[in-house]
């Protein structure tokens, strides 16, 4: 795997406790975003090093910076149609341009316009955000908070292929990390290394609610 891999004990030291944060594996070129899928679509993915085959452009696809809430959405891999985990190594320049035209789901996480306002905007968009609960890896409910991010329409097609560097299929490290979540053996746990993310467009970053005293921006 092209993943750096850290202890999830020591990650734990550094991490935010509260508040909304991109926590993701990045660089100046990628971020690594994951996704699960059926075996018939994560085969494809990674032979082919598009979503194509049975991946569907007309649905909403939603990416996951996240690790660890992708693996509390899809049961660490055991849930059905999620049994493949896919890292996908994300050009930086698309991640940024899916969130500087995002749209909450929730008008509760909106600020400085009106209910119509955003209604209108959310049936417009092709990208939709929303912030839940991050989860530790035994699934429980943390205080910081997780992104999620939606795609349709021309953003899923772009998606698919272009904006796309590498297709990794990570679905035996999952696995064989998900042993020590039965086991309740977390002092053995590995997971991506992962940090807060930031943008160095401060209108950006306020729009999301995140805050660059972690990380420098992009």
């Amino acid at each position: 795997m092209k993943i750096t891999l850290k202890k999830y004990k020591e990650q734990l030291l550094e991490w935010p406790k509260s508040g909304c944060h991109i926590m993701a594996q990045y660089d100046d070129e990628k971020i690594i975003v994951y996704q699960a899928y059926r075996k018939e679509i994560g085969e494809f993915a990674v032979k082919n090093q598009f979503f194509g085959g049975e991946f569907s452009l007309s649905r909403m696809t939603w990416i996951k910076p996240n690790f660890l809430w992708m693996m509390y959405r899809s049961g660490w891999g055991t849930k059905e149609g999620q049994e493949v985990t896919l890292a996908i190594h994300l050009k930086i320049e698309a991640f940024r341009n899916y969130l500087a035209h995002s749209v909450y789901t929730s008008f509760n996480q909106t600020e400085g316009i009106s209910h119509e306002e955003w209604r209108n905007e959310l049936e417009n968009s092709n990208i939709r955000l929303q912030w839940d609960p991050d989860h530790d890896p035994y699934g429980a409910k943390q205080e910081r908070r997780a992104i999620q991010i939606g795609l349709r329409d021309d953003f899923i097609r772009s998606f698919a292929k272009d904006d796309i560097l590498l297709i990794e299929d990570i679905s035996q490290f999952v696995k064989e990390q998900y042993e020590f979540i039965q086991n309740r053996q977390l002092e053995n746990l590995t997971v991506p290394a992962e940090k807060p993310f930031v943008f160095s467009d401060e209108a950006l970053n306020k729009k999301l609610k995140i805050k660059n005293e972690y990380a420098h921006g992009f």
